[in-house]
């Protein structure tokens, strides 16, 4: 079986699980920082497709955004095209999905979209022939929001399979690293604006504590500009953020599903903020393994109760998503591969607009 599999880095933790179950020939197509590295030891060869957008305080003009889109998905379709692929596979919300599914789409390759925010879906998983979600909720809602009925309730989320056996670096060799031992981590992901960061970084600068930045999306020097007491600090490039975090003694973070379930398989205590999708299926991931969702200005009051989450069933659930995802790439034919087409593309494009 030859697949495709078209990944950022988050996502990327959530397909390796499953390609890891499958004989097959694995072409990646990334998108973004450090998934290269990540992809390698499954891959025969890996495509790099585009840059994840970062964010800066100058918000690019949607013509340019278009622009990039447009020369990202003819990468994509250059490809995947003459490649004899029986499947592509893609995970996540952000541009890499919609870059896979409409190059896929135009060359009539099968195509299996693991959905884990049904609040704001990127709009062309309506063009995938099998959606999977993590629990009934999200099954019911994505027919009820976008009249999408081909779906899959795997019942978990591989990511935290992955979590729970990649290699990690000892606690005692990250401070080493880092020259310190006793510090947490704030990390700004894609749930946070750029009009966020001030506010965010006067309220964690109030907390008695070292805070190491993970930007993420951000220009370290948009985010240095803000900073003004010692003992908070930028990692900028990459970071190995399943180390730093394990070896933190708690983490802060403004961003989505990933790091909520990394948090979560870790059992790292955390508090999430909420960020600009106020209405969000890692907020009610958060909440039900007991992370405290709260306002950038609740910051210290949480950060100085926060606990450690009871994630020891996300991890067994994840192992059986990532199973029942490696029988569908085998057996499609099981379940209705209706897409929901240009009417669903509508309904998630309208409910998409409310983030903009």
């Amino acid at each position: 079986m030859n697949i495709a599999i078209v990944a950022e880095t988050a996502p990327a933790k959530t397909l390796i699980p499953v390609i890891e179950k499958l004989d097959s020939e694995v072409l990646s197509l990334t998108h973004g920082d450090g998934v290269e590295k990540l992809l390698e030891p499954y891959s025969y060869e890996i495509v790099n497709i585009g840059q994840g957008r970062r964010n800066t305080t100058k918000k690019r003009s949607n013509f340019t955004i278009g622009r990039l889109v447009l020369q990202d998905t003819i990468h994509t379709y250059n490809a995947l095209k003459n490649r004899n692929l029986d499947l592509v596979l893609t995970c996540g919300n952000a541009g890499d999905v919609r870059k896979g599914i409409s190059a896929a789409k135009k060359l009539n390759i099968p195509k299996i979209h693991i959905e884990q925010d049904i609040y704001n879906p990127i709009e062309m998983i309506a063009y995938a022939d099998l959606i999977t979600v993590p629990n009934t909720h999200a099954k019911k809602s994505l027919k009820k929001m976008y009249d999408i009925i081909n779906t899959v309730n795997i019942k978990g989320y591989p990511q935290a399979e992955y979590v729970s056996r990649v290699p990690i670096m000892e606690p005692e060799d990250i401070y080493k690293h880092y020259g310190i031992n006793d510090f947490y981590v704030l990390f700004l992901g894609g749930d946070t604006r750029s009009t966020d960061i001030p506010y965010i970084i006067q309220e964690v600068q109030k907390l008695d504590k070292i805070i190491l930045i993970v930007p993420y999306r951000f220009e370290a020097k948009s985010i240095a500009q803000f900073v003004t007491r010692k003992g908070v600090y930028i990692l900028d490039g990459y970071v190995d953020l399943i180390s730093l975090m394990n070896a933190s003694q708690g983490v802060i973070y403004c961003a989505g599903m990933g790091v909520t379930i990394e948090v979560g398989a870790l059992s790292v205590p955390s508090v999430k903020l909420l960020g600009f999708h106020t209405e969000h299926a890692s907020n009610e991931l958060a909440q039900s393994l007991g992370i405290d969702v709260i306002t950038v200005y609740d910051m210290e009051y949480a950060v100085n109760r926060m606990r450690k989450p009871h994630g020891s069933r996300l991890v067994k659930n994840g192992i059986k998503a990532s199973n029942k995802i490696a029988e569908l790439t085998r057996d499609m034919d099981m379940f209705d591969q209706t897409c929901g087409g240009r009417k669903s593309l509508k309904l998630i494009w309208n409910q998409r607009k409310k983030y903009r």
